[in-house]
């Protein structure tokens, strides 16, 4: 398999005053996290970190106004790769050890994934590619030696607990199901939730060896009722309450009257 060289690894886009989404373009879907960085008062908040092919601290270090705290929503490859990149390190008490270890049972190619993390990606939807990359960071770069970097937290958290940049304040809510320990970052006074993979719009995943549906289940039915006015997730285009509704809805549906 031939690469070109990409021009550049990430992207972004600008979101409002305080926050910027940063994209890996030449990832697969599959595998492009969204990356959120927030502006605070007293320090800036980097949800998730993309796959690690290319450095991401340089490469967006001109967003960064104080000290970075990066927040892993949970510890699937495409949302940790960047994060031993760090100084702070957060993340769910449930992944903690599995942030420390480096989860790599995922490869940039078809062909050296586990077969039934293949098939439950093919299963949910997903049309996998032979390779996760359709560019390479530069030359030289060797896609079959992929891996995660192991990144040791430096805070772990647990539901209810906050994480602050100064001016703005996040709650953090336990939404398992897609994995043991993910985690989403709420905002009450402005309705703001980062939800990482537990909702997107897009296909969910519940059938890896570490999700559970019923678990899963509980945790859309929480998502339902929770005041969003604004939901920038995982994966895929930002959404609102309404689309949210529905999201949820149409999951329970699916999982608890499959017949329907």
């Amino acid at each position: 398999m031939t690469f070109r060289i990409a021009d550049t690894w990430f992207e972004r886009r600008r979101i409002d005053d305080d926050i910027t989404l940063v994209f890996e373009p030449h990832v697969d879907p599959l595998g492009r996290c969204n990356i959120w960085h927030v502006r605070g008062s007293e320090a800036d908040l980097l949800v998730d970190t993309g796959m690690g092919i290319a450095e991401l601290k340089p490469a967006i270090a001109d967003l960064f106004g104080h000290a970075v705290i990066a927040f892993a929503t949970h510890t699937h490859f495409d949302h940790v790769g960047g994060l031993h990149e760090f100084s702070q390190r957060v993340v769910s008490r449930q992944e903690a050890a599995v942030m420390e270890d480096g989860d790599n049972r995922f490869s940039l190619f078809r062909e050296d994934m586990e077969p039934e993390v293949v098939d439950c990606l093919e299963n949910a939807g997903y049309a996998l590619p032979d390779c996760l990359i359709d560019a390479l960071p530069h030359a030289g770069y060797d896609a079959r030696a992929y891996r995660v970097e192991p990144a040791r937290p430096t805070r772990i958290v647990d539901e209810g607990d906050v994480v602050s940049i100064g001016n703005r304040h996040f709650e953090v809510l336990h939404l398992p199901g897609h994995s043991p320990g993910s985690v989403g970052l709420w905002e009450e006074e402005t309705g703001t939730l980062f939800s990482g993979d537990a909702v997107y719009d897009g296909p969910l995943l519940d059938q890896l060896p570490e999700s559970d549906v019923t678990t899963y289940c509980r945790t859309m039915e929480r998502l339902m009722t929770l005041p969003v006015t604004v939901v920038h997730a995982g994966h895929e285009p930002s959404f609102g309450r309404e689309r949210l509704v529905e999201l949820t809805r149409a999951y329970l549906d699916s999982r608890m009257h499959p017949e329907a």
